[in-house]
């Protein structure tokens, strides 16, 4: 018998690609219809009242917002006005207290105690208008405030010698706005109010670089009415 040879390698058949693609490619899932149910529709109750709608989140946030702000009370403009009221009946029922005399205390002042002093007496048993009236003309280099000792003399009438501490009037013109502040508050007369205590006293002078020391100066001011008298008149 003949031997019959078989050819050992087997073709394989060759594939589109399109039938790879539709092969290989995602299968999609085929949706199952549901049996649909018989539709009922519920029976309407007359006397029932309607369900509610549910709000949307927005509206119940600000609803709740609306819930916890405090809403203004018709009150609180009446109580502040009752409180208002109250002060300015307070105000009104305290009775001013006038006062005998008034007081300004200056302290520390930068000027020369000398120089203090003198103007103490030059405007001892003025009027307070009349004293920064002075000073002003002091400063300006127009009056000169006496002084005894060896000093310059000065073409001033009823004066032989004098200065014009300047830096000493500004300090002095202050204190004296603050005494006529100080008279108006005591619920006195600025007219007849009159200077009629002034003191110059030295303060603590603290220390300079090479040994010196700075001066300083405490002065008091008092003022009280002062009645004058007309020319002319009699008295009893």
């Amino acid at each position: 018998m003949e031997k019959q040879y078989v050819d050992k390698k087997v073709k394989v058949p060759t594939q589109d690609a399109k039938s790879i693609a539709s092969k290989t490619g995602p299968k999609k899932a085929e949706k199952k219809e549901e049996p649909k149910s018989p539709s009922v529709t519920p029976a309407v109750n007359p006397t029932a009242t309607p369900a509610a709608v549910p709000a949307p989140a927005a509206a119940t946030e600000e609803k709740k917002e609306a819930a916890t702000t405090p809403a203004p009370s018709a009150t609180e403009p009446k109580a502040d006005a009752a409180k208002e009221q109250k002060k300015t009946d307070k105000k009104d029922a305290a009775p001013k207290v006038k006062k005998d005399e008034a007081i300004a205390n200056g302290l520390n002042f930068h000027a020369s105690k000398k120089h203090c002093m003198y103007i103490c007496e030059f405007i001892k048993n003025k009027s307070i208008d009349q004293a920064i009236k002075d000073l002003g003309e002091v400063i300006l280099l127009k009056r000169p405030i006496k002084m005894r000792g060896e000093i310059p003399h000065r073409s001033f009438p009823g004066m032989m010698s004098g200065r014009y501490p300047v830096n000493a009037s500004k300090q002095f013109i202050y204190l004296l706005k603050a005494l006529k502040g100080n008279v108006q508050a005591n619920n006195m007369d600025v007219s007849t109010a009159r200077i009629t205590f002034a003191s110059a006293n030295w303060a603590s002078r603290p220390s300079k670089r090479g040994g010196g020391r700075f001066k300083r100066t405490h002065v008091l001011l008092k003022a009280t009415e002062v009645v004058t008298k007309a020319k002319g008149a009699v008295t009893k």
